[in-house]
């Protein structure tokens, strides 16, 4: 790959990372003022279900990690099992799009 693209590769995990913490403390932070205030996960469902701002908070969410891990996945693989080339790219690719898939399946499961 061209250190161009590598470049690529390495802003978008960065920005990819920076997405993630910041959901994961929103995440954490409603989770726990959902449960002090005493609401059982069925609750918290019935509140989340139809509510668009929710749902466009999970969905980025889902595509920050599907941006992320594959990155993250590349590098160990070319490290630890010294994998590279076009097999390598589409095998990545098919785990970034599964994880997208699989992550916004259950979003829209919750929140449809």
């Amino acid at each position: 790959m061209s250190a161009r693209g590598e470049t690529a590769l390495w802003i978008a995990q960065r920005a990819s990372a920076a997405v993630l913490g910041l959901c994961a403390i929103v995440h954490l932070a409603v989770i726990i003022y959902a449960v002090q205030g005493g609401l059982s996960a069925a609750e918290i469902l019935g509140r989340t279900r139809g509510n668009l701002a929710w749902l466009a908070f999970y969905s980025i969410f889902v595509l920050a990690a599907a941006v992320h891990a594959p990155i993250g996945l590349r590098a160990i693989v070319i490290e630890w099992l010294g994998w590279r080339g076009r097999s390598r790219t589409g095998f990545l690719v098919i785990f970034a799009a599964l994880l997208g898939w699989l992550g916004m399946r259950a979003v829209f499961a919750v929140f449809l």
